[in-house]
């Protein structure tokens, strides 16, 4: 018991780092992520060599995205550009590098509202129901 109010003292006390969303699958092209609640978006980019178009190996680097390697094992070009693939095969896998970004709050806005149907004496009345704002935090 004394061993695990010390590791949680001690667990409390690391500096926690941001979420790196493992539990998101990189098969989605997006899902909310269950450890920060964050609705997360896959990328996947690769790199080729700007002088022959050849796919090349890539890899994360801080922010950025760059080949393995620093010569091109075709023409031996150094100069690269990224392309950014609209969905991952099994072709593309060993060379792709997986981005998993967080989306802005307000990119997935939507509104639903439902109709309440009241029947008197044989009229029928169509009210909508009213709906609670999401930013106001009342009716509008």
């Amino acid at each position: 018991m004394i061993n695990n109010l010390f590791l949680e003292l001690v667990y409390n006390l690391i500096p926690k780092s941001e979420c790196q969303h493992d539990k998101v699958s990189p098969l989605s092209d997006g899902e909310y992520c269950p450890d920060c609640g964050r609705y997360i978006v896959n990328e996947w980019y690769i790199t080729r060599c700007k002088c022959c178009g050849v796919r090349l190996q890539s890899v994360k680097k801080g922010e950025s995205i760059i080949p393995a390697e620093k010569f091109c094992h075709n023409c031996g070009g150094s100069d690269f550009y990224l392309e950014k693939l609209s969905k991952i095969d099994f072709v593309n896998i060993n060379y792709a590098v997986l981005i998993k970004r967080s989306a802005e709050e307000g990119v997935f806005i939507s509104t639903t509202q439902c109709w309440q149907e009241e029947e008197e004496e044989s009229v029928l009345k169509l009210n909508l129901l009213p709906f609670f704002g999401k930013n106001t935090g009342r009716f509008n």
